[in-house]
């Protein structure tokens, strides 16, 4: 056998391993460990009124059709007033976010206006230092958490060992249409439970997480995944523990099609392409699990678009034989239909799942859009809103 086909077949089948191993195998690895050398966190005992003083710190920019409908539910927290702030951070809003946020002044609620738009991360960066709280509990603006969301969040923070709690993110959806992000983010809050036990969650959601002020760092002004490199930096620098909290909930709609979910998987994979900058000394061996987790989870999938291609362009060398001829074949037909799905969606419940394969083209295709723009520079931490599917039909929230 020649060098290249050797070459060829090797790369081949390292690539699809590799591939399988990241979205099939190591969910199962991480489960099993899980249980057999996990434990499960239980919340540490303390007075019934013992609560840390808790700041509820909202980022928002022209969030005009959700911020009130935010704010109200913010004010129905079960979390003593005397001990929580309730503030929100407008981003360079042009719209009535602000005026809407003064507004609800009287009730206790806080805005920190910054004319210019800088970014999620840049705000972040500035409204921590204006905060009271022992704790800051982060949450979006089209995002709605449980009355007994804080309470149950703030519960860990009488360990001190415990820096950061994430909560559990349920997505909604008003209207019906392709995406199935649903689906996919049940497969990723299994996976926080088993890293969770094993003390290596990678980072949290933006939509649902607190932290100790004290261990914030602050990040670039450019960080595109803000709430997955805070948590993370914060266990770096001082060895904290990151807690999965599946009872407190927040709720939040998904994108209402895929090219919504394609446009923000490209953003996110850009982040993650920043991010491996700041934080790849999770990638050392001797923190454990979750340098294992970090690569398994994270690494391999930012790298998943570069296998699916080497694996077509290996297997296109190899045409001469048939083996690979019908394997080359059958790549493109997987590509082919997950096309087709895209633009013809399943429309019966039962076959849904059939919509995984253009979810997982889709997702590593927006991968490899995000490494582009990570590449040119062109992606920053300035976010683009996505319009929320009530607003869309014309009842704004």
């Amino acid at each position: 056998m020649s060098l290249a086909p050797w070459f060829c077949q090797v790369t081949l089948w390292t690539c699809m391993a590799l591939l399988l191993f990241a979205y099939v195998g190591y969910p199962l690895v991480i489960w099993c460990c899980s249980q057999l050398f996990g434990r499960l966190k239980v919340v540490p005992a303390a007075p019934e009124r013992y609560l840390p003083s808790l700041s509820l710190l909202i980022v928002a920019h022209n969030e005009e059709a959700a911020i009130e409908e935010r704010l109200e539910n913010a004010l129905m927290t079960d979390y003593p007033a005397e001990q929580m702030e309730i503030v929100v951070a407008s981003d360079g809003s042009s719209d009535a976010t602000p005026s809407i946020v003064r507004g609800y002044q009287h009730r206790g609620v806080r805005l920190l206006e910054y004319p210019q738009r800088r970014g999620k991360a840049a705000v972040i960066n500035r409204a921590i230092r204006e905060l009271s709280g022992e704790v800051v509990l982060l949450s979006d603006a089209n995002t709605s958490i449980d009355a007994t969301a804080a309470r149950n969040i703030s519960r860990w923070f009488h360990d001190p060992a415990v820096g950061v709690v994430c909560g559990q993110l349920l997505l909604t959806s008003t209207a019906a249409g392709s995406n199935v992000d649903n689906l996919y983010w049940r497969y990723e809050n299994s996976l926080k439970k088993s890293e969770g036990r094993l003390g290596a969650l990678l980072g949290a959601n933006g939509a649902i997480y607190a932290l100790r002020r004290r261990l914030f760092v602050p990040v670039p002004d450019s960080t595109i995944v803000d709430d997955f490199v805070i948590p993370l930096a914060a266990k770096l620098r001082s060895g904290c523990e990151i807690l999965y909290d599946p009872e407190s909930l927040a709720r939040e709609e998904i994108a209402r099609d895929l090219s919504d979910e394609f446009r923000r998987r490209a953003r996110l994979g850009a982040g993650g392409y920043q991010s491996l900058r700041l934080l790849w000394r999770l990638l050392d061996p001797r923190r454990g699990w979750i340098a294992f987790s970090y690569f398994a989870h994270k690494v391999l999938r930012w790298f998943g678009p570069f296998f699916l291609t080497a694996a077509l362009a290996c297997n296109a060398c190899l045409l001469h034989r048939p083996f690979y001829l019908y394997l080359f074949f059958a790549q493109l037909a997987f590509y082919f239909l997950s096309i087709v799905a895209i633009m013809n969606p399943v429309p019966a419940k039962p076959l849904r799942f059939l919509l995984l394969a253009p979810m997982f083209t889709g997702m590593n295709a927006a991968l490899l859009v995000g490494f582009w723009r990570w590449l040119m520079g062109i992606q920053c931490g300035v976010w683009k809103r996505t319009a929320r599917p009530a607003e869309l039909s014309g009842n704004p929230r």
